[in-house]
């Protein structure tokens, strides 16, 4: 047997067939968003589809932010409806199934979308930021940030 190849226990086979994975090719050519420890550390199978939804909701999010020019911010689009966009300002979920937004439309009114996990479907898009704002606000940094602080 050549050494390039690999053998895999039947242990790391179970183990590597319950673990994240993902793939992203990026017509940019940038680099995919790294998952934090504690997004990758606990198997899928044993997450609520709530929390695992939500966890790579929160990536999504960031990786579509660091796209962004200072005078623009995410925001969601609805399909259907006169609902509108929803500027994103919190997200949160409640096991095991349900996954919230909130925020604000186009007209400053307060906004909160909950979603089954199975109707999930989600358009993020680029809106202008707040005039009164110096900086555009960066709701998946600080998403991020609360996800890497739950694992400690």
């Amino acid at each position: 047997m050549s050494e390039d190849r690999m053998i895999a226990t039947s242990a790391e086979a179970v183990e590597d067939s319950i673990l994240p994975c993902r793939h992203e090719a990026r017509a940019d050519g940038g680099p995919a968003v790294t998952l934090p420890e504690n997004v990758i550390d606990k198997p899928a199978k044993s997450k609520s589809p709530a929390a695992w939804a939500y966890e790579r909701l929160i990536l999504y999010i960031q990786q579509f932010e660091e796209s962004l020019d200072a005078d623009h911010e995410v925001a969601m689009g609805f399909a259907g409806g006169d609902a509108g966009v929803l500027r994103i300002e919190g997200m949160g979920y409640f096991d095991p199934d349900i996954v919230t937004f909130s925020g604000r439309d186009s007209a400053g009114a307060r906004m909160q979308l909950v979603q089954h996990v199975s109707q999930l479907s989600v358009v993020l898009r680029a809106t202008p930021k707040e005039p009164e704002h110096t900086e555009p606000a960066r709701i998946g940094f600080r998403l991020r940030a609360d996800l890497e602080k739950a694992g400690a």
